[in-house]
């Protein structure tokens, strides 16, 4: 397992929870960025800390993997994503201020009429 996996897996579990918080019909659809780590650690074998097992609804002892499957089933029927801004405004979020980018305008002096 690459050394940066296990932070940003943290991370997503923490977020996780915190969707999973929101009452159904409040509740944005997953992110997007959920896709890539829950690809990852499709085939992980090690298994996961306590905490992260309580957080994804798994019992003690699950693998990074069924991590893993819990996040995937979790965006596969969706239809549509949300953009950061939409999830982390009602995802309670201590990095939502990173999200929350100002629009740049967009320079076209690069593409020549």
């Amino acid at each position: 397992m690459h050394p940066a996996a296990k932070p940003q897996f943290a991370r997503i579990v923490d977020e996780f929870a915190r969707w999973r918080s929101i009452a159904e019909p409040e509740r944005p659809p997953a992110p997007a960025w959920w896709w890539g780590p829950a690809f990852e650690m499709r085939d992980a074998a090690e298994p996961l800390p306590a905490t992260w097992c309580h957080k994804l609804r798994l019992p003690d002892g699950a693998r990074f993997a069924d991590g893993a499957l819990v996040l995937r089933q979790t965006l596969a029927g969706q239809t549509t994503l949300p953009w950061p801004y939409d999830f982390s405004r009602k995802v309670a979020s201590a990095d939502s201020d990173v999200r929350d980018l100002p629009v740049q305008p967009s320079d076209d002096s690069a593409f020549p009429p």
